[in-house]
């Protein structure tokens, strides 16, 4: 089979910051251990580079004049993927768990159900809990909308209700936010 359409080119990424002869800048604002941080040009700069035997990195391109600094490229790099790393682990990922229940929901099944949304509140995940209305169930609306209430009030030690029962098409949902420890 042949593929139709244009193909993407390849493009080889160069190196994410300019260094050394490839900045192309007449003036430079300097930063960096041994260097007294003021504009320069690029010739002075890059031969304060070279006494230091250090690269010249360009690290705020978009400035008036280029911010520049003179240090080791690779140590850079290095101290710039692990100072990304350690960001992404701060991050806090928001789940959102659902669960199902039906307009006639048994009083077991329901009981099980809840258990499950306070584990998963307990766990710092956002519930999303909703009754679904299938075919002729609709006219029970009301019914729905008891057992989400049930369901809020089973859960008010461990979670906070976000909004009030609200139906949306063929589904009558809850959200809930955990409380904070």
């Amino acid at each position: 089979m042949r593929r139709r359409g244009k193909r993407k080119p390849f493009v080889k990424k160069g190196p994410e910051h300019k260094i050394n002869k490839y900045i192309t800048a007449t003036e430079v604002r300097l930063v960096g251990e041994n260097v007294e941080p003021k504009v320069y040009t690029i010739a002075e700069a890059m031969n304060l580079a070279k006494e230091l035997e250090l690269d010249l990195v360009e690290i705020s391109p978009k400035a008036k004049p280029p911010v520049c600094k003179i240090t080791d490229y690779n140590k850079f790099m290095y101290e710039q993927k692990k100072r990304a790393k350690e960001m992404k682990s701060k991050q806090v990922k928001i789940v959102v768990k659902e669960i199902r229940f039906t307009p006639n929901t048994d009083d077991h099944d329901f009981d099980f159900k809840a258990k499950h949304a306070e584990n998963f509140l307990k766990e710092g995940n956002k519930l999303k809990a909703y009754v679904q209305f299938r075919g002729r169930n609709i006219v029970f609306k009301e019914r729905g909308e008891l057992i989400l209430l049930k369901l809020a009030e089973r859960l008010a030690e461990v979670g906070t209700l976000e909004q009030m029962p609200k139906l949306e098409g063929r589904r009558m949902l809850v959200l809930f936010n955990p409380k904070k420890k």
